[in-house]
């Protein structure tokens, strides 16, 4: 496969709102060029797109995919602003998750027909990023058959718990949305939903499987080392243009 380029930017804090405006305006880019392209009978390995991946971390949101049940979410409105705790519902796939400080929100924004048109090849390649970080701390990361994401013995009923959530959405093959992976995250606000819509499994993070707090910066690096090696791509540390 042909070595393909991203554009790199970390985004620091970011409120939800704000980071899905800003991928939105980046893949409404890349679809006017696609619909150029396409009336000028450009193949579309040739069409000028660009792709990106985003690196950020969100105050407390909870995020409800598309077709996501709402009562899923176990506080009322005002509870839940009480808590101080933003509720938006989203245009990707997948039920409610939480997305808070110390936990990294992964947001690649990739022309799929630069690599591969099959939306499960890219949710495994994603799973698989997240598994190889995470044994970089020792943890063994593992697919459960039928629940996107990465877990932890997901064979073992009972003993399933869940590292990082995966919902993204696809149109006309550029991606948005991503992962969020569970750093040093409070995960006692999931305690306020049904993680991804997934009844009697926990949610874990690197911290609560190691007994300890782990640098955030550093896995962000980890994380960029194995994107790059799982999607074959390299990532240009550069402002978005």
């Amino acid at each position: 496969m042909e070595v393909q380029q991203a554009i790199f930017q970390d985004l620091g804090q970011m409120h939800y709102g704000e980071a899905w405006d800003f991928q939105e305006s980046l893949l409404k880019k890349n679809l006017e060029l696609k619909a150029m392209a396409r009336n000028a009978g450009t193949p579309p390995k040739d069409v000028p797109t660009k792709n990106y991946f985003l690196l950020c971390e969100h105050p407390p949101v909870f995020t409800l995919g598309k077709s996501g049940d709402p009562t899923h979410v176990l506080l009322n409105d005002t509870q839940r602003e009480n808590l101080g705790i933003e509720y938006f519902h989203t245009n990707r796939g997948g039920d409610i998750t939480f997305h808070g400080l110390q936990q990294i929100v992964g947001y690649p924004i990739l022309d799929l027909e630069k690599f591969y048109t099959d939306i499960g090849i890219y949710l495994r390649n994603l799973e698989e990023v997240i598994i190889k970080t995470i044994a970089e701390y020792g943890i063994m990361g593992e697919r459960s058959k039928g629940e996107t994401g990465v877990w932890i013995d997901a064979n073992i009923p009972g003993r399933e718990r869940k590292i990082a959530a995966i919902g993204v959405r696809c149109s006309r093959w550029v991606t948005m949305h991503g992962f969020a992976l569970n750093v040093n995250t409070d995960l006692s606000y999931f305690n306020h939903i049904i993680p991804c819509g997934i009844v009697g499994k926990q949610v874990t993070s690197i911290e609560k499987e190691l007994g300890h707090k782990v640098d955030y910066e550093a896995t962000k690096q980890k994380i960029q080392k194995h994107f790059e090696e799982v999607f074959q791509i390299k990532l240009l540390q550069s402002a978005v243009a």
